[in-house]
């Protein structure tokens, strides 16, 4: 391949002549990638940034815009891409790491308002009756019939459902849930 200028392969691509973007792509490819990579510290996302970079060329015709020496221009637009690559990775870290502690914060107070609650569930339990707890235990916490509880407790089911319904009330007024 015979070695052109800038200059002589920048009025070929204008001219409509694609082998000179090829040119321009092999000859710089590797240097813009080096570039890249002192910013980026990691091959491929530099390598990533520098053919995006190149397409973004190729399919906004950004050579029509370009005169003489590009080797500059070239240097500056992926030294710029990478800043704001930067940039943006810094921006997005900030914002999962807020998002994170936003979440533990929230995870740690539903944590602690759960405790609150059955703790105060707790002690509403143990001011209710004796009848009245048993019920709401065999029912609600070892998920028996009803039929099944009232036999246990030696009484109706009609009597259970008093019980329960009764129960249920006081443990709501203790707790707050109307």
């Amino acid at each position: 391949m015979n070695l052109q200028s800038d200059q002589q392969l920048l009025q070929q691509l204008k001219a409509g002549q694609t082998k000179a973007y090829d040119a321009i792509f092999l000859k710089y490819y590797k240097l813009l990638c080096v570039n890249a990579y002192f910013y980026l510290h990691n091959e491929q996302e530099a390598k990533d940034l520098v053919q995006a970079f190149f397409l973004e060329v190729w399919e906004k015709k950004v050579y029509l815009r370009l005169n003489g020496d590009i080797k500059g221009y070239l240097y500056r637009a992926v030294q710029n891409r990478c800043l704001n690559y930067i940039r943006q990775q810094e921006s997005q870290q900030k914002k999962q790491d807020s998002y994170s502690l936003v979440t533990a914060d929230i995870t740690y107070e539903k944590n602690e308002e759960i405790e609150h609650t059955y703790t105060r569930l707790d002690n509403a339990m143990e001011e209710l009756p004796n009848q009245r707890k048993e019920a709401l235990k065999l029912v609600y916490l070892q998920d028996k019939k009803y039929q099944e509880a009232a036999d246990i407790m030696g009484i109706s089911i009609n009597s259970l459902k008093t019980h329960l319904k009764i129960g249920l009330k006081n443990l709501r007024e203790a707790l707050n849930l109307f």
